[in-house]
């Protein structure tokens, strides 16, 4: 199987920084596209940030500009850098892995994390 943990979320006032990280682990053949996704109190999941195994980046429009996604050189780890916090970001924020688990098929599948809380408040 295949886990993605997470962790760095935690309580910040407006304007403050964090860190976010997700280590996918287990029966990892290849892993392709990683990414972060978040759902506030209510709201349905949506995605914050991908990136590729090329490491092309995808933001949304909300948070361009101030979140940045990166990958460590095994591909198998995220970080999601978020400045300028907002009330608006408090969410549970979920890594995301499409992960290829054998060298018997050549499919990818997506796993998620169990999420970390992001809590911006003053």
């Amino acid at each position: 199987q295949v886990q993605l943990v997470e962790s760095g979320g935690g309580l910040v006032q407006p304007g403050g920084s964090l860190r976010l990280s997700c280590a996918a682990s287990g029966t990892i053949f290849d892993v392709s596209n990683m990414g972060w996704y978040r759902q506030a109190p209510g709201k349905q999941r949506e995605l914050v940030a991908t990136i590729t195994s090329g490491e092309h980046t995808n933001y949304a429009d909300s948070v361009k500009g101030r979140f940045t996604i990166s990958t460590d050189n095994a591909k198998n780890m995220v970080d999601l850098r978020m400045n300028s916090l907002k009330p608006e970001d408090t969410a549970v924020y979920y890594c995301n892995a499409d992960v290829r688990t054998t060298i018997r098929d050549w499919r990818y599948y997506p796993y998620w994390g169990q999420g970390t809380q992001v809590i911006v408040s003053s």
